[in-house]
């Protein structure tokens, strides 16, 4: 890339046609991978210093922070920081949409996530939480919830002590767009240490997400956000037991009738209904005060594989605990599979007026293609998942994975902290999932 010679370069005006050049190029994948792989990327984050190349540059930096391999290289760069001091030190209500993009994608890398935490010795994240909470600032919101998002205990245990404050924010906030970001953020940490029931009564969860999670009554992302955190409460043995008796099972229920067919939410209605079964306090009001488990064989035949995987796994529970209820499994899955196999038969149309040959490939005699009940592994295979999940019941699943700005007041960081005393206990769809799962909802009595 001859270009690449001409940055830096000291006359202002080349250098500036020269990166306007090189951002209309990086729309194009293969040039931003090789923008990076010819080392222009520590050249392009020394510009930010330079005021009259900065816009540009970040433009073209967040360009290349698109490609999930590129992020990783930002951590060899100093720009995690020239972007915090960027956010802490803006006076202003509203940060350059360039600067707070940028550091959005950069906060989903799990190296470039500590960078900004460990910035002035440690204090990134209190001053990230000082300023969103400051200017009510949904942006800087969704960052903190991105880099909630990593597994690394150093990351996490950091945000120990903001869960009260997060808590009282639930309850509090009316601006949809800066709660749903408290809402992810807080569902993102699973961490032993949180004592989430104490959270609960504290601030009232309970009838707050009952009151959240009624169709109609929230956005839809608001309400995806909180079934998710709904999984991470019931990870918790006594808050599952609390949400159980409260009623919740029926409110999924229906949301799940209202919104059956989002991927996502029917996902993670289901992994609640695992995290009910998974504990013995709470599978018995499960399976025999609710219609959670004919849901659950119904949505046995979803397209969506994760959908079954979690499916499979929580009606294998249930089919250990009640004798009555594994019959009616055995005989679903069963009939499920028989189906397939017909479908399969009957899609040969073998002829038998000519001597023409079958249409499937590999048939073999009576019209019968060993090949084609290949997919259906979820019977055949059953449950032997080498990536499955989830085994320690505290990791919610994933299936695709992903703005007023009001003035407030600043945030207590001082606020005592929800930790446990005791330390030792750790798009549109493009399936049919309304016309089946209608049917097959009203074959077992569950109301529409």
């Amino acid at each position: 890339m001859k270009i690449a010679r001409l940055i830096p370069c000291s006359q202002a005006d080349l250098l500036n046609i020269t990166l306007r050049l090189l951002l209309n190029l990086s729309f194009d994948r293969d040039i931003r991978a090789q923008i990076v792989r010819i080392g222009l990327l520590p050249k392009l984050v020394d510009l930010i210093d330079d005021e009259n190349q900065r816009l540009i540059c970040l433009c073209l930096l967040y360009h290349l922070s698109m490609d999930d391999r590129t992020k990783a290289y930002f951590t060899y760069t100093k720009c995690n920081q020239q972007l915090m001091k960027l956010i802490v030190d803006c006076k202003e209500d509203t940060l350059e949409p360039e600067v707070i993009a940028l550091a959005i994608n950069l906060a989903l890398n799990a190296g470039c996530a500590e960078q900004l935490c460990d910035y002035k010795h440690g204090k990134g994240l209190k001053l990230l939480m000082k300023r969103a909470y400051k200017y009510k600032d949904s942006l800087v919101m969704k960052m903190i919830r991105n880099i909630s998002s990593h597994a690394s205990p150093d990351i996490k245990n950091q945000f120990i002590t903001f869960v009260g404050p997060l808590g009282e924010t639930l309850v509090t906030e009316s601006d949809e767009a800066f709660l749903t970001e408290v809402v992810g953020t807080l569902a993102n940490l699973t961490i032993p240490d949180i004592d989430y029931q104490a959270l609960m009564s504290e601030y009232g969860l309970v009838d707050w997400i009952k009151s959240k999670l009624k169709p109609g009554s929230s956005d839809d992302e608001l309400s995806l956000n909180i079934v998710i955190l709904v999984g991470t409460l019931c990870a918790d043995d006594a808050c599952a037991e609390v949400l159980a008796k409260s009623g919740i099972i029926q409110i999924l229920i229906e949301l799940l009738h209202a919104q059956q067919e989002d991927d996502e939410v029917v996902l993670q209605i289901c992994y609640v209904f695992y995290q009910l079964c998974f504990h013995k306090s709470t599978r018995h009001v499960v399976i025999k005060k609710t219609d959670a488990p004919a849901y659950l064989i119904d949505l046995m035949q979803d397209k969506n594989k994760e959908v079954r995987r979690v499916c499979d796994i929580t009606l294998e529970i249930i089919s250990e605990y009640d004798p009555e209820w594994a019959g009616r499994i055995k005989i679903a899955r069963f009939r499920n599979h028989n189906q397939a196999w017909l479908e399969s038969i009957e899609g040969q149309q073998v002829s038998y007026e000519d001597d023409e040959s079958s249409p499937v490939n590999n048939a073999q005699p009576y019209g019968f293609d060993s090949m084609a009940l290949a997919g259906q592994d979820d019977y055949l295979d059953q449950f032997g998942y080498d990536d499955g999940y989830p085994i320690d019941g505290r990791e919610s699943p994933d299936v695709n994975h992903w703005n007023s700005i009001n003035s407030g007041a600043d945030m207590d960081i001082d606020s005592k902290p929800f930790a446990r005393l005791d330390l030792t206990n750790t798009n549109t769809r493009n399936t049919n999932r309304s016309q089946t799962n209608n049917t097959t909802m009203r074959r077992h009595g569950v109301p529409e």
